[in-house]
């Protein structure tokens, strides 16, 4: 587990589970892994898996390499807050 962004707004962390010997090592690592995005004012959160989270990889890499001293947290929330609507769990804590 890694925390990429923390910001007033959101969290994202990237799980990664290990790869499994049974699996060819041809199999894409996002399968075995994804990110958790969660919203602090709504209080829900989001895990995405697969095509969606290389596609949400892939938006921040072009925002990375877009600015050259790295996005700004306006410039990230606002491509974060997208995955908003899709959001339906609510943050519990244990």
């Amino acid at each position: 587990m890694h925390m990429l962004y923390n910001s007033d707004s959101f969290v994202v962390v990237q799980f990664e589970v290990p790869a499994d010997a049974a699996l060819p090592e041809t199999a894409d690592a996002l399968m075995r892994g994804g990110y958790e995005i969660v919203d602090k004012f709504a209080r829900k959160e989001i895990f995405i898996e697969g095509a969606m989270a290389q596609s949400f990889k892939e938006g921040v890499d072009a925002l990375i390499e877009t600015r050259p001293a790295g996005p700004t947290e306006d410039e990230m929330d606002d491509y974060i807050e997208r995955y908003a609507s899709l959001m339906q769990h609510p943050v519990v804590m244990h």
